[in-house]
Protein backbone atom coordinates (compact mmCIF):
# COMPACT_ATOMS: atom_id res chain seq x y z
CA UNK A 1 0.00 0.00 0.00
CA UNK A 2 1.28 3.27 -0.21
CA UNK A 3 2.80 5.16 2.77
CA UNK A 4 4.06 2.35 4.65
CA UNK A 5 7.72 2.87 4.45
CA UNK A 6 8.59 0.74 1.43
CA UNK A 7 10.71 3.91 -0.08
CA UNK A 8 12.41 4.26 3.50
CA UNK A 9 13.25 0.40 3.58
CA UNK A 10 14.46 0.92 0.39
CA UNK A 11 16.75 3.83 1.07
CA UNK A 12 17.98 1.90 3.71
CA UNK A 13 19.03 -0.91 2.04
CA UNK A 14 20.65 0.14 -0.65
CA UNK A 15 21.88 3.85 0.78
CA UNK A 16 20.38 5.72 -1.51
CA UNK A 17 17.79 8.64 -1.27
CA UNK A 18 14.55 7.95 -3.10
CA UNK A 19 11.61 10.27 -2.39
CA UNK A 20 10.50 9.04 0.76
CA UNK A 21 7.26 11.52 1.43
CA UNK A 22 3.78 11.64 3.25
CA UNK A 23 1.32 11.14 0.78
CA UNK A 24 0.74 8.69 -2.24
CA UNK A 25 2.19 7.40 -4.78
CA UNK A 26 5.52 9.60 -3.95
CA UNK A 27 7.05 6.66 -5.74
CA UNK A 28 6.54 7.22 -9.56
CA UNK A 29 8.84 4.98 -11.56
CA UNK A 30 10.43 2.20 -9.76
CA UNK A 31 13.56 2.33 -8.32
CA UNK A 32 16.80 -0.15 -8.53
CA UNK A 33 19.46 -0.90 -5.97
CA UNK A 34 21.38 -3.62 -5.71
CA UNK A 35 23.33 -5.10 -1.99
CA UNK A 36 25.51 -7.41 -1.18
CA UNK A 37 24.54 -10.05 1.42
CA UNK A 38 26.67 -10.02 4.16
CA UNK A 39 27.52 -13.38 4.70
CA UNK A 40 29.28 -14.33 7.66
CA UNK A 41 30.66 -17.50 6.42
CA UNK A 42 33.00 -15.16 3.76
CA UNK A 43 34.22 -12.83 6.98
CA UNK A 44 34.97 -16.79 8.72
CA UNK A 45 36.90 -17.70 5.41
CA UNK A 46 38.80 -14.54 4.97
CA UNK A 47 40.31 -15.03 8.84
CA UNK A 48 41.87 -18.25 7.82
CA UNK A 49 42.80 -17.32 4.15
CA UNK A 50 43.29 -13.79 4.54
CA UNK A 51 42.49 -12.99 1.46
CA UNK A 52 43.37 -10.19 -1.09
CA UNK A 53 39.26 -9.65 -2.13
CA UNK A 54 36.33 -10.86 -0.82
CA UNK A 55 33.26 -11.01 -3.56
CA UNK A 56 29.88 -11.02 -2.01
CA UNK A 57 26.47 -12.31 -3.60
CA UNK A 58 24.50 -9.40 -4.45
CA UNK A 59 20.46 -9.31 -4.34
CA UNK A 60 18.81 -6.14 -6.62
CA UNK A 61 15.83 -4.72 -4.95
CA UNK A 62 13.22 -2.72 -6.82
CA UNK A 63 11.07 -0.01 -5.09
CA UNK A 64 7.57 0.06 -6.97
CA UNK A 65 4.77 2.28 -6.33
CA UNK A 66 2.17 1.45 -3.97
CA UNK A 67 -1.13 -0.20 -4.81
CA UNK A 68 -4.89 0.48 -4.11
CA UNK A 69 -8.23 -1.10 -4.28
CA UNK A 70 -9.10 -1.40 -7.62
CA UNK A 71 -5.94 -1.36 -9.23
CA UNK A 72 -6.14 -4.02 -11.69
CA UNK A 73 -9.22 -2.05 -13.38
CA UNK A 74 -6.41 0.89 -13.30
CA UNK A 75 -7.37 2.59 -10.43
CA UNK A 76 -3.98 4.58 -8.65
CA UNK A 77 -0.98 3.75 -10.60
CA UNK A 78 -3.09 0.10 -11.17
CA UNK A 79 -1.72 -1.55 -14.44
CA UNK A 80 1.56 0.81 -14.43
CA UNK A 81 2.48 -1.19 -10.84
CA UNK A 82 0.71 -4.33 -12.04
CA UNK A 83 3.13 -4.62 -15.18
CA UNK A 84 6.21 -3.55 -12.63
CA UNK A 85 5.43 -6.19 -10.21
CA UNK A 86 5.56 -8.99 -12.53
CA UNK A 87 9.11 -8.53 -13.64
CA UNK A 88 10.24 -8.97 -10.13
CA UNK A 89 11.29 -12.75 -9.21
CA UNK A 90 9.93 -12.50 -5.19
CA UNK A 91 7.78 -10.18 -3.84
CA UNK A 92 8.15 -8.06 -0.41
CA UNK A 93 5.40 -7.01 1.00
CA UNK A 94 6.12 -4.00 3.61
CA UNK A 95 2.79 -3.91 5.99
CA UNK A 96 2.17 -0.90 8.23
CA UNK A 97 1.73 -2.12 12.01
CA UNK A 98 3.15 0.99 12.64
CA UNK A 99 0.61 4.13 14.02
CA UNK A 100 1.62 7.99 13.55
CA UNK A 101 -1.58 10.40 12.48
CA UNK A 102 1.45 12.65 10.51
CA UNK A 103 1.79 10.03 8.34
CA UNK A 104 -1.81 9.51 6.37
CA UNK A 105 -2.91 6.13 5.29
CA UNK A 106 -4.60 5.67 2.16
CA UNK A 107 -7.75 4.49 3.50
CA UNK A 108 -7.75 6.58 6.75
CA UNK A 109 -6.96 4.21 9.36
CA UNK A 110 -3.96 1.44 9.67
CA UNK A 111 -5.43 -2.28 9.25
CA UNK A 112 -2.67 -4.41 8.54
CA UNK A 113 -5.20 -7.33 7.73
CA UNK A 114 -7.21 -5.05 5.21
CA UNK A 115 -3.95 -4.29 3.66
CA UNK A 116 -2.67 -7.57 2.99
CA UNK A 117 -6.44 -8.47 1.22
CA UNK A 118 -6.55 -5.76 -0.34
CA UNK A 119 -3.25 -6.67 -2.38
CA UNK A 120 -3.89 -10.63 -2.28
CA UNK A 121 -7.16 -9.32 -4.21
CA UNK A 122 -5.37 -7.48 -6.91
CA UNK A 123 -3.15 -9.73 -7.34
CA UNK A 124 -5.32 -11.95 -7.70
CA UNK A 125 -7.77 -10.36 -10.10
CA UNK A 126 -5.09 -9.49 -12.23
CA UNK A 127 -4.34 -12.95 -12.93
CA UNK A 128 -7.45 -13.91 -13.38
CA UNK A 129 -7.47 -11.50 -16.07
CA UNK A 130 -4.31 -13.28 -17.89
CA UNK A 131 -6.22 -16.29 -17.84
CA UNK A 132 -9.42 -15.10 -19.21
CA UNK A 133 -7.41 -13.72 -22.08
CA UNK A 134 -5.41 -16.89 -22.80
CA UNK A 135 -8.67 -18.99 -22.38
CA UNK A 136 -10.97 -16.98 -25.26
CA UNK A 137 -7.86 -16.88 -27.07
CA UNK A 138 -6.95 -20.41 -26.97
CA UNK A 139 -10.04 -22.43 -25.67
CA UNK A 140 -11.29 -23.68 -29.20
CA UNK A 141 -8.43 -25.41 -29.97
CA UNK A 142 -8.73 -27.94 -27.12
CA UNK A 143 -11.20 -29.50 -29.43
CA UNK A 144 -8.20 -30.21 -31.52
CA UNK A 145 -5.64 -32.33 -29.03
CA UNK A 146 -5.68 -34.17 -26.07
CA UNK A 147 -2.33 -31.62 -24.71
CA UNK A 148 -4.73 -28.36 -25.73
CA UNK A 149 -7.32 -29.53 -23.74
CA UNK A 150 -5.22 -30.78 -20.99
CA UNK A 151 -3.70 -27.04 -20.93
CA UNK A 152 -7.45 -25.15 -20.92
CA UNK A 153 -8.21 -27.70 -18.14
CA UNK A 154 -4.76 -26.75 -16.01
CA UNK A 155 -6.38 -22.50 -16.76
CA UNK A 156 -10.00 -23.51 -15.74
CA UNK A 157 -8.65 -25.09 -12.64
CA UNK A 158 -6.34 -21.91 -11.77
CA UNK A 159 -8.80 -19.47 -12.38
CA UNK A 160 -11.18 -21.57 -9.76
CA UNK A 161 -8.37 -21.75 -7.21
CA UNK A 162 -8.41 -17.94 -7.68
CA UNK A 163 -11.79 -17.25 -7.52
CA UNK A 164 -12.14 -18.58 -4.11
CA UNK A 165 -8.74 -16.33 -3.01
CA UNK A 166 -6.42 -18.63 -3.09
CA UNK A 167 -2.79 -17.39 -4.36
CA UNK A 168 -1.19 -19.86 -6.48
CA UNK A 169 2.10 -20.14 -4.68
CA UNK A 170 0.35 -22.14 -2.20
CA UNK A 171 -0.34 -25.14 -4.48
CA UNK A 172 2.39 -27.64 -6.20
CA UNK A 173 2.59 -27.94 -10.24
CA UNK A 174 4.90 -30.45 -12.59
CA UNK A 175 7.79 -29.39 -14.25
CA UNK A 176 5.72 -29.29 -17.74
CA UNK A 177 3.19 -27.65 -16.02
CA UNK A 178 5.69 -24.99 -14.24
CA UNK A 179 7.37 -24.66 -17.92
CA UNK A 180 3.88 -23.57 -19.68
CA UNK A 181 2.86 -20.96 -16.61
CA UNK A 182 6.54 -19.40 -17.20
CA UNK A 183 5.06 -17.12 -19.89
CA UNK A 184 2.41 -15.64 -17.77
CA UNK A 185 4.83 -14.86 -14.39
CA UNK A 186 1.47 -14.90 -12.65
CA UNK A 187 1.92 -12.27 -9.59
CA UNK A 188 0.26 -14.57 -7.05
CA UNK A 189 2.63 -17.42 -7.66
CA UNK A 190 5.71 -14.97 -6.89
CA UNK A 191 7.07 -16.21 -3.53
CA UNK A 192 6.24 -13.56 -0.78
CA UNK A 193 7.94 -12.14 2.25
CA UNK A 194 6.20 -9.74 4.77
CA UNK A 195 7.61 -7.14 6.64
CA UNK A 196 5.99 -5.97 9.32
CA UNK A 197 7.14 -2.41 9.79
CA UNK A 198 6.62 -1.27 13.42
CA UNK A 199 7.31 2.08 14.93
CA UNK A 200 10.44 3.25 16.28
CA UNK A 201 9.60 2.82 19.51
CA UNK A 202 8.30 -0.71 19.25
CA UNK A 203 11.34 -2.81 16.94
CA UNK A 204 12.17 -4.41 20.94
CA UNK A 205 8.77 -5.33 21.97
CA UNK A 206 6.80 -5.47 18.62
CA UNK A 207 4.42 -7.92 20.45
CA UNK A 208 3.00 -5.38 21.88
CA UNK A 209 1.97 -3.49 19.31
CA UNK A 210 -1.96 -3.93 18.78
CA UNK A 211 -1.79 -5.00 15.30
CA UNK A 212 1.18 -7.74 16.04
CA UNK A 213 -1.06 -10.85 17.13
CA UNK A 214 -3.60 -10.18 14.00
CA UNK A 215 -0.54 -9.84 11.20
CA UNK A 216 1.41 -12.91 12.75
CA UNK A 217 -1.74 -15.20 12.98
CA UNK A 218 -2.48 -14.56 9.31
CA UNK A 219 0.58 -15.19 8.12
CA UNK A 220 1.31 -18.37 9.80
CA UNK A 221 -1.81 -19.86 8.29
CA UNK A 222 -0.63 -19.67 5.47
CA UNK A 223 2.79 -20.79 6.07
CA UNK A 224 4.40 -17.68 4.49
CA UNK A 225 7.61 -15.87 5.64
CA UNK A 226 7.87 -12.78 7.57
CA UNK A 227 10.02 -10.59 10.03
CA UNK A 228 9.55 -7.23 12.16
CA UNK A 229 11.61 -4.57 11.08
CA UNK A 230 11.18 -0.77 11.71
CA UNK A 231 12.04 0.99 8.43
CA UNK A 232 12.89 4.07 10.14
CA UNK A 233 15.31 2.65 12.36
CA UNK A 234 16.77 0.51 9.54
CA UNK A 235 17.28 4.16 7.71
CA UNK A 236 18.90 5.84 10.67
CA UNK A 237 21.74 2.64 10.95
CA UNK A 238 22.44 2.69 7.16
CA UNK A 239 23.77 6.24 7.96
CA UNK A 240 26.35 5.13 10.38
CA UNK A 241 29.62 3.66 10.18
CA UNK A 242 30.61 0.35 10.65
CA UNK A 243 31.61 0.82 14.47
CA UNK A 244 28.56 3.64 15.03
CA UNK A 245 26.01 0.89 13.66
CA UNK A 246 26.94 -1.99 16.16
CA UNK A 247 26.99 0.27 19.15
CA UNK A 248 23.36 1.29 17.81
CA UNK A 249 22.16 -2.41 17.48
CA UNK A 250 23.78 -3.29 21.09
CA UNK A 251 21.55 -0.42 22.60
CA UNK A 252 18.04 -1.56 20.99
CA UNK A 253 19.12 -5.41 22.08
CA UNK A 254 19.77 -6.26 18.28
CA UNK A 255 21.92 -9.11 17.11
CA UNK A 256 21.68 -7.86 13.33
CA UNK A 257 20.42 -5.43 10.95
CA UNK A 258 16.62 -6.28 10.00
CA UNK A 259 17.65 -5.59 6.62
CA UNK A 260 20.67 -8.25 6.16
CA UNK A 261 17.70 -10.54 7.05
CA UNK A 262 15.61 -9.45 4.81
CA UNK A 263 18.53 -10.18 2.30
CA UNK A 264 19.22 -13.73 3.56
CA UNK A 265 15.14 -14.49 3.45
CA UNK A 266 14.94 -13.16 -0.14
CA UNK A 267 17.75 -15.09 -1.52
CA UNK A 268 15.86 -18.15 0.30
CA UNK A 269 12.80 -17.51 -0.84
CA UNK A 270 13.86 -17.61 -4.74
CA UNK A 271 15.43 -21.10 -3.95
CA UNK A 272 19.02 -20.52 -4.44
CA UNK A 273 22.16 -21.00 -2.44
CA UNK A 274 25.54 -19.98 -1.87
CA UNK A 275 29.42 -22.39 -2.59
CA UNK A 276 32.38 -20.59 -1.97
CA UNK A 277 35.76 -20.36 -3.90
CA UNK A 278 38.20 -19.65 -1.85
CA UNK A 279 42.20 -19.21 -1.33
CA UNK A 280 44.74 -16.33 -0.43
CA UNK A 281 44.07 -14.16 -3.41
CA UNK A 282 39.72 -14.22 -3.44
CA UNK A 283 37.02 -15.30 -1.29
CA UNK A 284 34.39 -15.40 -3.57
CA UNK A 285 30.30 -16.91 -2.91
CA UNK A 286 28.74 -18.33 -5.62
CA UNK A 287 25.04 -18.08 -6.30
CA UNK A 288 23.61 -21.58 -7.73
CA UNK A 289 19.74 -22.54 -8.13
CA UNK A 290 19.62 -25.74 -5.48
CA UNK A 291 19.97 -29.12 -7.23
CA UNK A 292 22.07 -28.61 -9.54
CA UNK A 293 25.60 -30.46 -10.68
CA UNK A 294 29.03 -30.38 -9.80
CA UNK A 295 29.60 -29.19 -13.41
CA UNK A 296 26.95 -26.80 -13.56
CA UNK A 297 28.25 -25.30 -10.64
CA UNK A 298 31.59 -25.16 -12.22
CA UNK A 299 29.59 -23.34 -14.87
CA UNK A 300 28.54 -20.52 -13.43
CA UNK A 301 32.57 -19.46 -12.88
CA UNK A 302 32.96 -19.77 -16.52
CA UNK A 303 31.41 -22.46 -18.98
CA UNK A 304 34.63 -24.01 -19.54
CA UNK A 305 34.67 -25.11 -16.68
CA UNK A 306 31.48 -27.10 -17.41
CA UNK A 307 32.72 -27.88 -20.43
CA UNK A 308 36.36 -29.49 -19.03
CA UNK A 309 35.07 -31.09 -15.54
CA UNK A 310 36.46 -34.08 -14.33
CA UNK A 311 36.33 -33.84 -10.88
CA UNK A 312 35.66 -31.04 -7.68
CA UNK A 313 37.38 -31.45 -4.30
CA UNK A 314 34.51 -30.41 -1.77
CA UNK A 315 34.25 -29.84 1.87
CA UNK A 316 31.40 -28.13 3.68
CA UNK A 317 31.82 -25.14 5.90
CA UNK A 318 30.62 -26.87 8.86
CA UNK A 319 33.42 -29.44 9.00
CA UNK A 320 35.81 -26.30 8.36
CA UNK A 321 34.52 -24.37 11.07
CA UNK A 322 35.04 -27.83 13.47
CA UNK A 323 38.30 -28.44 11.69
CA UNK A 324 39.60 -24.97 10.05
CA UNK A 325 42.70 -26.30 7.62
CA UNK A 326 42.40 -28.45 4.85
CA UNK A 327 45.35 -30.47 5.96
CA UNK A 328 43.06 -31.69 9.36
CA UNK A 329 40.14 -32.36 6.57
CA UNK A 330 42.08 -35.04 4.56
CA UNK A 331 43.45 -36.23 8.27
CA UNK A 332 39.33 -36.56 9.19
CA UNK A 333 38.37 -37.95 5.72
CA UNK A 334 36.08 -34.84 5.13
CA UNK A 335 37.83 -33.30 1.81
CA UNK A 336 36.06 -35.42 -0.12
CA UNK A 337 36.41 -35.71 -4.13
CA UNK A 338 33.33 -35.75 -6.17
CA UNK A 339 32.18 -36.56 -9.60
CA UNK A 340 29.58 -35.33 -12.39
CA UNK A 341 26.97 -36.52 -10.41
CA UNK A 342 27.49 -34.87 -7.31
CA UNK A 343 24.48 -32.21 -6.10
CA UNK A 344 26.37 -29.41 -5.01
CA UNK A 345 24.82 -28.39 -1.06
CA UNK A 346 24.84 -24.74 0.42
CA UNK A 347 27.48 -23.91 1.98
CA UNK A 348 30.22 -25.97 0.32
CA UNK A 349 33.82 -24.93 -0.51
CA UNK A 350 34.57 -26.03 -3.59
CA UNK A 351 38.00 -26.77 -5.89
CA UNK A 352 37.20 -27.62 -9.51
CA UNK A 353 39.42 -29.62 -11.72
CA UNK A 354 39.20 -29.11 -15.26
CA UNK A 355 40.17 -29.80 -19.07
CA UNK A 356 40.64 -27.23 -21.83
Amino acid sequence: MPNVGKSTLFNAITNSEVEAANYPFATINPNVGVVEIMDERVQFLDSIYNSKKLIYNQIQFVDIAGLVSGASKGEGLGNKFLSNIREVNAIVHVVRLFVNDEIVHVNGVVDPINDINTIDLELILSDIEQIDRWIQKNGRKALNSKEDKNLLILMEDLKNKLSNEHKLNEFSFSEKELKFLEQFQFLTMKPTIYLANVGEDEISNYEKNPHYIKFKEKIEQRNEQFLIISAQIEYEISKLDDEEQQLFLQELNLKQKGLDSVSKMAFQSLGLGTYFTAGPEEIHAWEFKKGISAPEAAGIIHTDFEKGFIKAEIFSFKDFQKYPSEHKLKEKGLLRLEGKDYIIQDGDICHFRFNL
